[in-house]
Parts: C-alpha cells; sequence; structure tokens
C-alpha cells in the first residue's frame, strides 16, 4: 500500500498515519490524478516508440501478404492470419505451442526488464500519455488549473472544455473501435458493413458501439485504475521478478536523510558549515508527474508502471541543485544493496532454453505441415448401401484444404480394396482457391467379397497438380456375413 502525498496544509489532521491505494482519498472515494509532463531524456524515445506503435496498429489490418492481411483473427471462418501464414482449427499443436512460447517469453522478458513493457509499449500507457492526456492539457490547461477548475462549480468555461474534450475521445474511440474489430473481419467487410443499414449487420454495429463505449470509459474515466486495479499483470510481478530484475527505484542510501533546502544550504553542507542531508530536497517532483500517483521512494510497488517519468523529474531537480543524476533510475534490488546484478542467472537460464525448445518445435511442425489439410468422414445416414448388383457402396465426405496461397486442383482415386470404385458427386477434378476448404462426396462401391468381416479399411489417394500425394484410410462398412 502506498502513503499518500498529503499537503503541508493538512499534516496534523490525522491522529496517525493512514495508508490507502493512491487513487483513493482517505475516506474511500476516487481520487483523481493530475500528473505533470516531464520532457527528460527517456519522454522523447518512449514518444517515437508510442506512435510507432499506434501507426503499426492501425497498419497491421491494412498491409495484405499473400492475399491476407498482416493479422486477421477470423473466428467467422476459424482462420489466424499472421504474416503471411494461415492457422486453422487443426493447427492445434501449432496454436498451442504459440501459447506456450509466448508464456514463456513474459516470463523471461519480465525477469530480465521488469515491468518496461508497462511503460513503454503498453496500449493502455501508449494511449492514455501520448493520444488521450495531450489532448487534455490542450483544452483544459496545465494540471493545477484542471484541478483547480474540477473542484470548482459548473461554468460555461468548464462546460464547453470538457464536452470539446469528450467530444474529441468520443472520435477517437470510435476510430480505435474501427481498427480493433478489423482485426477480426478485416477492412473489406468493415468498409462495406459500414456502408450499409445498421439492421443488415446489427451485431456488427452493437460490437462496435460496446466497445467505443469501453474504450471511452477505460481513457476518459477508468484511466490508471485499469493499471492498479484491474491487470494481472501487476499482480503477476511479485512471482515473476527477483533482486536482479530491471526496476526504477529510489536510491535511499544517496537519498536520505531527505529534507526541503535552499541551493544556500545545500553549499553551506557540502562546504561542512551544517550537517549534511541526503540528495532528496523532498521536492515531491516525482510524486507530481507519476501517472498512477504513487510515491517511487516507498520503495517497490505493484502501481508503478515503469514509465520513467519520476527519473525524468528527479533528474531535472537533481540538475538544478547540481546534484548527479540518478538518485531515481534503473537498477535492480541488488545494485541497491551494493552488490553485483546477474542477468544470467538460474530461471532466466531455464526460460531461455525452454523458449528455444518450444521455438526449434514449433519450428519443426510448421515446416513439416502439409500444403494441403485432408479428412474424410463418412455421410450422415444408413451405414452403407447394397446395390442391386451385390455390391456394397458407402458414402464418404472429403474435406479437403489448401493452405497455399495459390489455387490448386485434385483428383481423388481408391487404392484399397483393389476392386474398389469412387465415383465422384459432382465435377472431378476438384479446384480449390487460396485458403479454400472444400467438401466433395463420393461413393465407394465395393465388391461383397471385399468384406471377409463387416468392415474394410479403404485407401484413398488425392493427388494435387503440383505433385503433391496424399493417402488417407478410413474403414468401409459392409454387411457381417
Amino acid at each position: 500500500m502506498n502513503k499518500p502525498f498529503i499537503p503541508e496544509d493538512e499534516v496534523g489532521i490525522l491522529d496517525s498515519p493512514v495508508e490507502v491505494l493512491s487513487t483513493l482519498t482517505r475516506e474511500g472515494e476516487r481520487k483523481w490524478i493530475y500528473p505533470t509532463l516531464e520532457r527528460g531524456r527517456f519522454y522523447k524515445p518512449r514518444l517515437w516508440l508510442g506512435w510507432f506503435l499506434i501507426v503499426l496498429f492501425v497498419a497491421l489490418p491494412l498491409i495484405p501478404i499473400n492475399g491476407q492481411p498482416a493479422v486477421l483473427i477470423d473466428f467467422i471462418h476459424r482462420e489466424f492470419a499472421l504474416f503471411g501464414l494461415i492457422f486453422y482449427p487443426t493447427d492445434t499443436l501449432l496454436l498451442l505451442l504459440s501459447m506456450f512460447g509466448t508464456i514463456i517469453g513474459i516470463f523471461l522478458f519480465t525477469a530480465l526488464l521488469g515491468r518496461v513493457w508497462c511503460g513503454w509499449g503498453c496500449p493502455q500507457t501508449v494511449y492514455m500519455e501520448f493520444v488521450f492526456r495531450p489532448i487534455e492539457r490542450w483544452l483544459e490547461g496545465k494540471e493545477h488549473v484542471r484541478k483547480r477548475r474540477d473542484e470548482g462549480p459548473w461554468t460555461w468555461d468548464k462546460i464547453w472544455r470538457k464536452s470539446v474534450k469528450h467530444s474529441l475521445y468520443l472520435l477517437i474511440s470510435l476510430a480505435l473501435a474501427h481498427v480493433f474489430v478489423s482485426y477480426f473481419v478485416g477492412w473489406d467487410n468493415l468498409i462495406y458493413w459500414m456502408q450499409q443499414s445498421p439492421r443488415e449487420h446489427w451485431g456488427f454495429f452493437v460490437t462496435m458501439a460496446l466497445t467505443t463505449g469501453l474504450i471511452l470509459f477505460d481513457f476518459g474515466y477508468f484511466r490508471e485504475q485499469m493499471c492498479t486495479i484491474a491487470c494481472p499483470y501487476a499482480r503477476f510481478q511479485s512471482v515473476l521478478i527477483d533482486p536482479n530484475s530491471l526496476i526504477i527505484s529510489y536510491d535511499e542510501n544517496r537519498g536520505e536523510t531527505r529534507a526541503k533546502r535552499s541551493k544556500k544550504k545545500i553549499r553551506d553542507e557540502e562546504a561542512g558549515l551544517i550537517p549534511m542531508k541526503g540528495d532528496c530536497i523532498d521536492c515531491f517532483a516525482c510524486v507530481r508527474t507519476c501517472p498512477t500517483g504513487i510515491d517511487i521512494r516507498d520503495g517497490l510497488q505493484m502501481e508503478c508502471i515503469g514509465c520513467t517519468q519520476c527519473i525524468d523529474a528527479c533528474d531535472t531537480i537533481m540538475d538544478k541543485i547540481s546534484k548527479p543524476r540518478g538518485l531515481i533510475r534503473y537498477t535492480s534490488e541488488n545494485e541497491l544493496a551494493g552488490q553485483t546484478t546477474r542477468w544470467w542467472r538460474t530461471r532466466t537460464v531455464l526460460y531461455t532454453v525452454l523458449g528455444l525448445f518450444v521455438a526449434v518445435i514449433f519450428t519443426g511442425v510448421l515446416l513439416s505441415r502439409s500444403s494441403y489439410d485432408v479428412n474424410v468422414g463418412r455421410v450422415v445416414g444408413a451405414p452403407f448401401t447394397e446395390l442391386p448388383d451385390g455390391r456394397i457402396a458407402n458414402r464418404l465426405r472429403f474435406r479437403v484444404r489448401n493452405q497455399q496461397p495459390y489455387a490448386a486442383t485434385f483428383t481423388i482415386e481408391a487404392v484399397s480394396p483393389g476392386e474398389a470404385e469412387i465415383r465422384i458427386v459432382g465435377v472431378s477434378p476438384i479446384t480449390l482457391e487460396p485458403q479454400e476448404m472444400k467438401r466433395t462426396e463420393a461413393w465407394i462401391v465395393t465388391p461383397r467379397t471385399s468384406f471377409t468381416d463387416d468392415t474394410v479399411e479403404g485407401v484413398f489417394r488425392l493427388t494435387f497438380e503440383d505433385g503433391t500425394v496424399e493417402e488417407v484410410t478410413f474403414p468401409l462398412l459392409g454387411p457381417s456375413d
């Protein structure tokens, strides 16, 4: 739990210290946070990276690779396109390996770099700090002005600023919702549905409205509570990091004992005229700039998202009082304790080995995946039919998916039993478009003498025009006499 900043004019009101979440008042009500912006050495790299990620998010559903978007999660047709590769429900092992690889990657990344993702790459941080807050600062002014206006009565000045701000928020939320939905339906379908009546595609409009509302609620109201209350990643860090992991921390050995003082007093301390204090002048610059409202000087906290704003704020103060930077910095618990930080240790080596193992298996399975997915099953109805000439007919359905980015043509023939005859229902040879799945029914006519028991194994060969040959087996049913 964090110790909230209590202004000097409130000190002494409470008889005992109170510890609450940074987003709550002492009475348990929501406390709005007004973080100041620090344009230090970390800000510009974060800004450029943030906008690169925003552009990438918008572009991925638009960039075509092998006739498909770079990323498409199509639940309706049960296809997952990823940078030219198409995955289907039959690729269960590949999907499972992908999930394991992602989990192991998160473990390794967090063990090494802590919550760098939260501060530099998480969409919640990127959009909040580089899209929504800048609009708020542009329309409503500096933090202390906004705070005073929010706490005051509803005036015309307050009404028009809030109205314009939330109108812009709504437009941005609507745009982000469309981009988000395009990951699941594709831009072609999305644009077509946008031109139709809502009654014809009401499900899409309901989904779009809900997504827009959630985004607007998140960035307009919920904000930092997404990180401090809702996001589970913050809870995971307590078991994923160790004393060697990269964190943002206050150097207590250098900063304490903290005290407010002027440049003259600092010079007198250095000259030995008055007792020496720590480098921290208790200016609360690190607290005022924190987007989750915590005091980094209280130690490692779940609410810290690793955004480096406190580093930039503290470095600015250190420059002003002629002290070296780094009172708040990227470090590790071991480094703060005067020990050596070890990047390679048991857990990181284990995560790396497991990750490489999963990557090798994934690559092997992917490279060995057939160009065509073939499956055979029985048509619903009678298990077999006895023809007037005494032969036995089984009606089967061949399901073939073309997993290549080009069209393919194939034929089906019966290999075993040797006397079997195959009669395709429809046109043969059969043509498949890129990534198309087609079901073809066929009658397998077999002499009665082929059945020594009530079943006989049927072997079928599918020959594709590119030279690929696939053989599948399926039991044929017949009389038991």
